[in-house]
């Protein structure tokens, strides 16, 4: 990740612009000061921040802590709660949204830069977990259907027919899953992809391969080729045997 991007929502003017001369300090980004809720919501479609600091007493009738809900729901952005009250009530309302962070003002910079940072890592922990989870439960609701999966992709569930896959490739923590005409790039593993994939169809040739048997090319070791795409993927030694066992050779 770049610059951290933080929009500050406070309706004091004064305690606006001393929270964002802390925060470029710091070397943070400010996407913008707002002073209210709905400001907040306009700001975050436009801006497109990483965190908000929000302010829960604002002046303004949407509150602070209501704002910040909205902005969970909608946007699923972390929220770190500013507050010169500490008053216990107070404090188990900020609760109910699971803030990533609460800080009493007024509060000094290291403080604000360790709040900051602890919720962004807590909020691509987050994410991931959320990733591998809907994957999950993807596989589960398609555990039925021998003919397609759904892959979570672009924010979104896509349904993929095993017969449209022509090869799937390892991207670090990820797979990308190519298609004649569109790629989906998801929160997996090789491992998992074999163990999903019918075996019938789908043969491991290379770690970071695996292809459709029904969409080879061409083979000249230690080279095998896509049909469609032509495209040349390397076969590795420790799967060459097996892939020459799946063929119809004559």
């Amino acid at each position: 990740m770049g610059k951290i991007k933080i929009l500050i929502v406070e309706d004091e003017s004064i305690v606006a612009k001393d929270i964002m001369g802390s925060l470029k300090n710091l070397g943070y980004t400010v996407t913008g000061t707002v002073s209210s809720g709905q400001k907040a919501i306009e700001e975050i479609e436009s801006e497109k921040p990483d965190l908000v600091l929000m302010d829960i007493m604002l002046k303004d009738k949407m509150s602070g802590i209501e704002a910040a809900n909205i902005i969970k729901e909608r946007f699923g952005l972390p929220v770190i709660f500013l507050t010169a009250y500490a008053d216990e009530n107070t404090i188990q309302k900020a609760k109910i949204i699971e803030p990533y962070g609460y800080i009493i003002k007024p509060f000094k910079e290291k403080e604000l830069q360790t709040t900051i940072e602890l919720a962004i890592f807590k909020h691509e922990k987050d994410e991931q977990v959320k990733k591998e989870r809907d994957l999950y439960h993807s596989i589960i609701e398609n555990k039925q259907n021998k003919d397609s999966i759904f892959v979570r992709a672009d924010y979104r569930l896509n349904k993929i027919n095993f017969d449209d896959i022509f090869y799937v490739e390892a991207l670090k923590d990820y797979v990308v899953i190519n298609t004649n005409d569109n790629s989906y790039t998801t929160h997996t593993t090789m491992k998992e992809m074999v163990r999903i994939l019918p075996s019938k169809d789908f043969v491991r040739i290379h770690r970071s391969f695996i292809v459709n048997l029904n969409k080879i090319f061409s083979i000249k070791y230690p080279d095998l080729v896509i049909e469609g795409k032509m495209k040349v993927l390397p076969i590795g030694g420790l799967y060459r045997k097996e892939l020459y066992g799946r063929l119809n050779l004559i």
